[in-house]
């Protein structure tokens, strides 16, 4: 394995050019630097959950960190060899409990032995997949390639206060190639509105505006009404099954939005996948990745690129010697394509 220092410029995209890089440091031993964080965002380099995840990973494989400050622009790391534990991280903001979990669950895999991890944060932010998400889209994917693990949402946390808990069991893991051409067909669609400290007739409105726009019967309705000390905060998820995967939908209740709109964004997303007669929506995409290098390959079909994707596809690649083949195949239909080339 080239344990050469790897130099990275974080200016080709956001906070997961430094996550994916957390990752892939982890499984490889490549140390990295990284410069240039976050730096097209309104507020550039390191904010809470980034430290969080950069704190985090260097406790797991018991790395050397430089730069791990909040608003730091640039960083090195250099790890060593990843630990099994029972680990527990506060982000202290809303921050997305879920990315940091993301940038910790490869490791993980890899680990000697069976792990727990406990991070407390924010659960439900509009700036990140919700803990719905991956215990319904991204982790069944997981399960199907072999990985050996559950997720528990022990207190849901929302944008600004936070105050969210995820809990993560993990085995050691040895992930199967997985190839994702179609989805098939829509099973079932069920829609949950979440409300903590905000009125009912606002989940009403949610969930009446996306039943009608998308013809869904009243038993796929769902209002869930959250401890007020939960919030403020609410979400609205759209569940899609289907023969081959599940996807899931979200958009956040913010001030001065009408529940209309919030509805409307949920509609458009799942309209917009299931016109594309893809496998996966673009969020899930990207998400894969990761997944399929440590099991040595794997393919999916996806509307379209996105620079998440195109992103995380130069990180990848920069660390690890395999080829990511993104393959137009009609308008709207995208296969991307993970194999070894060494």
């Amino acid at each position: 394995m080239n344990k050469d220092l790897l130099s990275l410029d974080g200016a080709i995209g956001g906070g997961q050019v430094l996550r994916s890089a957390l990752s892939l440091s982890m499984v490889s031993g490549r140390p990295f630097r990284i410069v240039n964080i976050r730096a097209q965002r309104s507020r550039p380099g390191l904010l809470r959950q980034h430290l969080t995840a950069v704190l985090a990973a260097a406790e797991v494989c018991g790395a050397r960190v430089e730069g791990a400050q909040l608003g730091s622009t640039s960083l090195s790391f250099s790890p060593g060899p990843i630990k099994a534990g029972d680990y527990r991280f506060s982000i202290g903001t809303a921050g997305s409990c879920t990315l940091v979990l993301q940038t910790l669950l490869p490791a993980l895999l890899c680990a000697p032995d069976h792990s727990r991890l406990q991070i407390s944060g924010g659960t439900h932010n509009p700036a990140a997949p919700p803990s719905d998400f991956l215990q319904l889209a991204w982790l069944p994917l997981l399960r199907r390639m072999g990985a050996q693990l559950e997720l528990n949402l022990l207190r849901h946390g929302f944008a600004p206060a936070g105050g969210g808990r995820l809990e993560l069991h993990v085995q050691p893991s040895q992930l199967q190639p997985l190839h994702l051409e179609r989805r098939g067909a829509v099973l079932s669609q069920q829609a949950r509105s979440l409300l903590a400290g905000v009125p009912g007739h606002v989940g009403a409105r949610e969930l009446e505006r996306l039943a009608n726009r998308l013809q869904l019967p009243a038993d796929a309705l769902h209002c869930v009404h959250l401890p007020e000390d939960q919030g403020p905060g609410n979400a609205l998820l759209l569940e899609v099954r289907c023969e081959q995967v599940s996807e899931l939908f979200a958009a956040f209740g913010q001030p001065r939005v009408r529940a209309e709109s919030v509805a409307d964004l949920v509609v458009d997303q799942a309209r917009d996948w299931l016109h594309s007669d893809t496998a996966v929506a673009e969020h899930l995409a990207d998400q894969l990745l990761l997944p399929m290098l440590l099991a040595g390959g794997g393919s999916f079909t996806t509307p379209r690129r996105t620079p998440h994707l195109d992103s995380n596809i130069q990180v990848i690649q920069a660390f690890m010697p395999v080829r990511i083949h993104c393959q137009p195949l009609a308008a709207e239909r995208l296969r991307v394509s993970l194999t070894p080339t060494a």
